[in-house]
């Protein structure tokens, strides 16, 4: 009998076990041996949720948890936890794998290779950053971490205004703390035109946050008890119980580099629209660590959001199996919130659009969340981007309160097939009192901008 092929994958989480399970589904174990390697102490978990688990909405972390390594292995994947794989050599087909726990290592040989290693935080090389106390949060165990050290703690100092950086200053309001949040940035939320970060700079002062922007920080410095005391900046000092570093992540492309795979220019490995690394037969990859296409701007980016993963490592389990599955690329689309505050966006910002050389017209409006005479009907404000010639949509942003941020699908539907704001006007969507003003907040915003590029004929 035959022996199987061997199907391994660098990365537990959800690109590498998406791919794991897709390919499970297609092939027996007979057929396709399938081994998975990673360094933490867990799989298939939701890393989008640990802010919502810091913060006390959600039980945790087991309730994060999709499937455990038992759970893979009774599907057939075996799954090797606290296992990192420290180097790939192309030419034999095997890859150097330790024991985090025993420190030995061995080789792993392989068929074919996933590799979803996904994303690394930014931590900038300032003085005190490896205090006690100051933390990253990408993995559960971060999420531990910061859990383990907010008993008695009264302020927290967040650096870093992005996705990251405003959902965990929620996730401090939360357990009561005093919250300062610090950016370098002109305003929080850097992926929306200045003008709406405005408003989400305000919004959130509002919510009793401390918001510093157009500051450096310096360092952390320790207090009395040798843990972070306090983080000082070209603007003055803070004193911080907690801190928390919310400055984004970048692909994790070590193993690949040092393999040799090529790395393109947003630092993501250059995959092709079949999730597969070119020129290197039987290797792919896949999630926050892939550069991937962007339909409107044309650029390759890099992205990390556990849409994209979970899609590219669907694609990736067919086609390592014989099928024939395509990633066509991202728009752009990300969801957050702080409190009750939603902030939503697609597409590209006005600053995105001037480097791709797309000539632009904007249009911005506020309007209700549902009918005005409904009860509860919040306020939101819509900005969409079309280009000026075509009066094709190139982005839209949108910060509100209940019922704002999911609209962004619609704007996201419009991008994906190339809808000019014309077009959305017509848009045959659904409305009651309680959902929607009988003009939708999106198509009071195409109207707009269908209106404004008609005056620049």
């Amino acid at each position: 009998m035959p022996m199987a092929e061997r199907l391994l994958v660098i990365g537990a989480d959800a690109a590498g076990m998406t791919a794991a399970s897709q390919a499970r589904r297609r092939r027996t174990p007979d057929e396709l041996e399938i081994l998975a390697f990673d360094r933490g102490h867990h799989s298939s978990y939701s890393a989008c949720g640990i802010p919502y688990w810091i913060g006390g909405l959600v039980d945790g972390p087991d309730r994060l948890v999709a499937r455990s390594p038992t759970e893979h292995r009774k599907r057939g994947i075996e799954v090797h936890l606290r296992h990192e794989v420290t180097g790939i050599d192309l030419d034999k087909r095997v890859v150097t794998v330790r024991d985090l726990d025993s420190g030995g290592e061995r080789a792993e040989g392989f068929g074919q290779l996933v590799i979803a290693a996904g994303a690394v935080p930014i931590r900038p090389d300032w003085p005190g950053i490896g205090l006690p106390g100051v933390h990253g949060v990408q993995t559960l165990d971060d999420g531990e971490n910061v859990i383990g050290c907010l008993d008695g703690a009264r302020n927290a100092v967040v650096i870093g205004g992005g996705y990251i950086g405003v959902e965990l200053a929620e996730a401090m309001v939360r357990r009561g703390l005093a919250v300062t949040l610090l950016d370098k940035a002109p305003h929080p939320m850097s992926t929306l035109d200045p003008d709406m970060g405005a408003l989400v700079h305000q919004a959130m002062t509002g919510l009793g946050i401390d918001v510093r922007t157009g500051v450096s920080v310096r360092g952390i410095e320790a207090g009395s008890d040798g843990r972070a005391g306090s983080v000082t900046t070209d603007h003055g000092t803070h004193q911080a119980d907690v801190v928390i570093l919310g400055l984004g992540v970048a692909p994790n492309t070590t193993l690949a580099r040092d393999a040799g795979l090529p790395v393109g220019e947003s630092g993501g490995i250059v995959t092709d629209d079949h999730m597969a690394v070119p020129g290197h037969d039987g290797i792919w990859a896949a999630g926050d660590c892939v550069e991937v296409h962007h339909r409107v701007s044309g650029r390759p980016v890099a992205i990390a959001l556990g849409t994209h993963a979970n899609k590219q490592g669907r694609v990736v389990g067919i086609n390592a199996t014989g099928g024939d599955a395509v990633f066509p690329g991202v728009v752009g689309t990300a969801v957050s919130k702080v409190c009750d505050l939603e902030i939503a966006r697609t597409g590209l910002r006005e600053k995105d659009c001037a480097e791709a050389g797309i000539e632009i017209v904007t249009a911005t409006i506020e309007s209700d969340s549902r009918a005005g005479y409904y009860p509860d009907a919040q306020k939101m404000t819509v900005k969409l981007l079309a280009e000026r010639h075509t009066g094709r949509l190139v982005g839209g942003q949108i910060v509100g309160r209940e019922g704002a941020a999911k609209r962004v699908d619609v704007l996201a539907v419009a991008l994906w097939n190339a809808m000019t704001v014309e077009d959305m006007v017509s848009l045959d969507l659904g409305y009651a009192p309680p959902f929607s003003p009988v003009w939708d907040p999106v198509l009071v915003a195409a109207r707009k901008a269908a209106d404004v590029r008609a005056g620049h004929r």
